[in-house]
């Protein structure tokens, strides 16, 4: 059975040889396919072209040439496909040319249609082709038929030709647009992460404080109907019900805690960690070594990434002892997790680890798990470090401050003026 070839991680095949292989045929085939397929992308871009802008001056040219330049991006479609199957080529698809919603309409379209650089290069690669078309078809064929020796070594070199221009007209337009991209899924996982919160948090409320608020409701309700016929039964109820009202304080308490603790708010990270430490069944050193603190965004998620760590760490590691590590290098927020467990952790072995790694991509961080087998176990995670600003709450807090400051002081100054005029 012939085994089809496969691409290196570099997406570069393997050295030409003498002997022809499934590289050098499919190679021939692309070359040789190259004339028709470039002739009627020619004809259609000349057509598109000279219609669009001969007509530029009416109604209709240039929603032509709009139409055309999306032909002419599944042109490049097309013939990225191409080089993918038979020359082994890696380019990403361009981001799709969407409008938003407040863009939306006909002038929006068709503006975004006549500047869409993908669509021109597009045009410019179905020009350029023709004549390499024409050269890499007779000399494949004559290669073929005359100089079978040197077929494998004219064929790739030509190919490498045909590399070369997908690459460079054919590829997304710079890394801006993959960027985009990267950020458009990144969005996705922010908010299906979001709305699983959120889903979570109405759960725990059903299900814990507002039930037993429902069951203190009815539980005062019957105290107060046997207040006057039975006040000792009343009693017992009241205290029974000042037992419920603790306990839901106390949900409401962890709740809390769950969506944004108020050590972190308050004393930052090191606390914050600290305390985490201290609840893990395993002991735990922490040390954070930071010039101030982040950012409450990424604050945050550094506290909750080291928490379901320590989690992690607590069932299935077995491990005696375990570090944080968290410090500041240039621009990023560095986080380490060790223990001395038995390792064999994976990203797909239903510990959330994947999960993190989302999270961390969707702020532009990265996730590096490193657990062999026997152990140690080491996370290392990045965070962009931005420093923290004021919030608005604090900012109103400061000017009502300033406010209670200056009335103090216009008292003062009017006791004052009071006590000079009696005098």
């Amino acid at each position: 059975m012939t085994m089809s070839p496969t691409v290196p991680d570099n997406d570069r095949p393997p050295p030409a040889r003498l002997i022809p292989d499934p590289w050098t045929w499919k190679e021939t085939g692309h070359l040789l396919a190259n004339l028709p397929l470039t002739i009627v992308w020619f004809v259609y871009t000349v057509f598109m072209i000279g219609v669009g802008v001969a007509l530029a001056v009416t109604v209709i040219g240039l929603p032509l040439l709009a139409v055309g330049l999306h032909g002419a991006r599944l042109i490049g479609k097309a013939e990225r496909g191409r080089a993918r199957a038979m020359l082994g080529v890696s380019v990403d698809e361009p981001s799709p040319m969407e409008l938003s919603r407040r863009d939306k309409g006909f002038f929006a379209w068709l503006w975004s249609s006549l500047k869409d650089p993908v669509g021109w290069r597009a045009v410019l690669y179905s020009f350029v082709r023709l004549p390499w078309g024409v050269l890499t078809f007779a000399v494949t064929l004559v290669s073929f038929l005359v100089l079978w020796p040197l077929l494998p070594h004219i064929t790739r070199l030509l190919s490498n030709g045909d590399r070369a221009m997908v690459r460079a007209l054919l590829s997304p337009s710079d890394e801006l647009e993959r960027r985009i991209a990267e950020l458009e899924s990144d969005r996705g996982v922010v908010v299906d992460t979001a709305a699983a919160d959120l889903r979570r948090i109405e759960r725990d409320l059903h299900d814990g404080a507002q039930a037993r608020l429902v069951a203190l409701a009815m539980g005062l309700g019957l105290a107060k109907e046997k207040l006057t016929d039975d006040p000792e039964a009343a009693a017992r109820m009241v205290d029974e019900a000042h037992g419920e009202v603790k306990v839901a304080l106390q949900e409401l308490r962890d709740l809390a805690r769950g969506i944004h603790p108020a050590v972190l708010t308050d004393r930052g990270l090191d606390a914050a960690l600290s305390a985490i430490a201290s609840r893990c069944t395993v002991p735990v050193t922490v040390g954070v070594d930071l010039p101030g603190r982040p950012a409450e965004a990424i604050e945050g998620i550094a506290y909750f990434t080291v928490s379901e760590l320590l989690q992690n760490v607590s069932k299935h590691s077995a491990a005696r002892s375990a570090s944080v590590e968290v410090w500041r290098s240039g621009d990023r927020l560095l986080l380490q997790v060790t223990d001395d467990g038995r390792g064999g952790a994976r990203m797909d072995g239903g510990t959330g680890m994947a999960g993190l790694a989302e999270r961390l991509g969707a702020v532009d961080g990265l996730f590096v798990l490193d657990s062999p087998v026997g152990g140690p176990t080491t996370v290392t995670a990045e965070l962009p470090w931005r420093d923290r600003e004021r919030t608005h709450a604090q900012t109103h807090a400061q000017k009502r401050e300033q406010t209670r400051e200056q009335k103090r002081e216009q008292k003062r100054e009017q006791r004052r003026e009071r006590t000079r005029v009696r005098e």
